[in-house]
């Protein structure tokens, strides 16, 4: 299993410059719509268990799939159409289409898996493959006589 990656999003000083580079590179500004929610990725002894916060997303609007053993999340948070003038200090709460990509760490059965949301918290079990066993092979000789 792949190392435990900690999710740091403490990482205020690089937004203002990727703001700035997105303005200059209109290729880049396509990339950066949404946002990214935080995953955790763990297992049991059947099963690969992937987690995500997505609260005040409408579990009905968000597309699973898995394809080559790498989940896709995606969907949209609802922005509230009503226009009210606001004087921000601080604005933080993202809005908008969100995409996440993550590779598994084994394979999996995708067919199979399925997903409930509790809370805010989506979580989706992914049956694990069971282990390729190498196929022995026997070899035929003729005798020649």
């Amino acid at each position: 299993m792949s190392p435990l990656i900690k999710w740091t999003p403490f990482l205020e000083p690089f937004e203002d410059m990727d703001k700035m580079f997105s303005e200059f590179m209109p290729v880049a500004r396509g990339m950066q719509t949404g946002f990214m929610p935080a995953v955790d990725v763990y297992e049991d002894k059947n099963n690969v268990i992937v987690e995500t916060q997505l609260a005040g997303v409408d579990p009905e609007k968000v597309d699973i799939s898995i394809e080559n053993d790498v989940l896709v999340v995606k969907g949209e948070s609802e922005k509230k159409s009503e226009v009210e003038e606001k004087n921000y200090y601080r604005k933080e709460i993202r809005r908008g289409s969100f995409y996440r990509s993550i590779p598994l760490p084994t394979h999996v059965l995708g067919d199979k898996a399925s997903a409930a949301a509790e809370d805010g918290v989506l979580k989706i079990f992914i049956p694990k493959a069971p282990e390729a066993k190498p196929k022995m092979i026997k070899i035929k000789t003729k005798k020649i006589n």
